[in-house]
């Protein structure tokens, strides 16, 4: 297996994983929130999130590595003079999932093909653009007609102004504004040739 570049503190990433042989992740509505739930469990706590997109068969998140001044106690080893890897926490959200999805449908090995993925941000044009391909991945996979009405990401979560664990504020500076972000996903449905370079698809 490839090794894969460690998350840096600080620093913006594209992760992303997919089903073993493309196999189904989600097979039911509950599924798909039992594997928010266990994100926010392993995950939210060692990364900032600003977007996310959960199809049936992989999975999308643009995240910021969180710095240890940003770090709660909990998330120190017992030493205390280093944090826990973030990529520990990951491979515990897959475990995890697994395991439940497992016991549930009696089915056994691994689900998902491989541990996340991991693509640096490094540009305001690529963090927006970003954003926009993990919204629009369930239209360009011919899943949906809209994206927007797809059940699963975090568009709607950044324009709704409910309680939210996302980093709202930032994406929609990062926009400009609400009527900004949305006029950006509805001009680029046009263009998402133009978006494509963005993430390795073959690695999806």
């Amino acid at each position: 297996m490839q090794k894969l570049a460690a998350l840096e503190s600080g620093k913006y990433y594209h992760i992303y994983t997919r089903g073993n042989n493309k196999e189904t992740l989600f097979r039911h509505s509950d599924n798909y929130h039992l594997f928010l739930q266990l994100y926010r469990k392993y995950t939210a706590p060692y990364a900032d999130t600003f977007a996310y997109c959960l199809l049936p068969n992989h999975v999308h998140f643009l995240i910021r590595i969180k710095s240890e001044d940003h770090l709660k106690p909990q998330c120190l080893t017992e030493d205390s003079t280093k944090h826990i890897s973030v990529e520990r926490q990951l491979a515990h959200l897959l475990n995890a999932y697994t395991k439940t999805i497992n016991n549930r449908f009696e089915r056994i090995g691994k689900l998902f093909q491989h541990r996340f993925g991991r693509k640096e941000v490094t540009s305001e044009s690529y963090f927006t653009r970003l954003i926009y391909y993990i919204h629009f991945n369930p239209q360009h996979h011919n899943l949906i007609d809209d994206f927007n009405d797809w059940p699963y990401s975090s568009y709607h979560s950044i324009l709704s102004k409910s309680k939210t664990a996302l980093q709202r504020e930032e994406v929609l500076e990062w926009f400009g504004d609400r009527d900004w972000y949305t006029k950006f996903h509805k001009e680029n449905a046009a263009d998402f040739a133009s978006i494509t370079p963005l993430i390795e698809e073959d690695e999806i």
